[in-house]
């Protein structure tokens, strides 16, 4: 494993605008923390406590164990992180399959960037826990609703060239080029230092 280990969210950043990421590692010191994203943990920690009172209904499931706020560390892939929740089937002392939760508090179908940071708590499982980890759910807090993701080879393979991306970005301090799209600019909080595309 090389040197340096990177958080999971960094992988769904960099899918959503690579610059951030390269903020975060190459310039550490100078990223604001917004009213948003302390709004955004203070739900996560809601939600928690919300989901132990839910139905594994919800997840068309009729059984299973839950663990929250699992934290991981993949020597294989380089990451660390803490995954929501996961579901062991049917408990942890005989599971056969095991399910990966990410709360979200967005509307709508996740992008690919969330489905990326799903798929590498997944793998990041089959690691730690010897298990197949085929499926996950997104769920969306605002809809209290739960969105299905499968865990393809394409996402899997995704999350490994990602990982190689960003190190080399990293490693290198290069300046990765803007988004395509540029509507996310108007509310990060790395905008000032973009002087390209603001």
């Amino acid at each position: 494993m090389s040197e340096s280990t990177f958080e999971v969210t960094d992988l769904r950043q960099w899918a959503y605008c690579p610059r951030v990421v390269y903020y975060q590692h190459c310039m550490p010191d100078i990223r604001p923390m917004t009213k948003l994203m302390i709004a955004g943990m203070e739900e996560h920690r809601a939600e928690s406590g919300r989901e132990e009172r839910r139905s594994l209904r919800t997840y068309g499931l009729k059984q299973g164990e839950r663990f929250f706020d699992v934290p991981l560390r993949s020597e294989t892939l380089g990451l660390r992180g803490r995954v929501d929740l996961v579901i062991a089937l049917p408990d942890r002392q005989h599971a056969t399959e095991v399910i990966v939760v990410e709360y979200k508090s967005t509307e709508g179908k996740a992008g690919p960037h969330v489905k990326l940071q799903l798929t590498a708590y997944a793998l990041m499982i089959e690691e730690a826990w010897g298990v197949p980890v085929k499926r996950g759910f997104i769920y969306h807090m605002p809809e209290h609703k739960a969105e299905a993701v499968t865990i393809s080879a394409a996402l899997r393979e995704r999350v490994y060239t990602t990982v190689a991306t960003i190190r080399e970005t990293v490693d290198h301090e290069r300046m990765p080029a803007p988004p395509a799209s540029r509507r996310q600019c108007a509310v990060c909080e790395f905008r000032r230092f973009c002087n390209d595309v603001v």
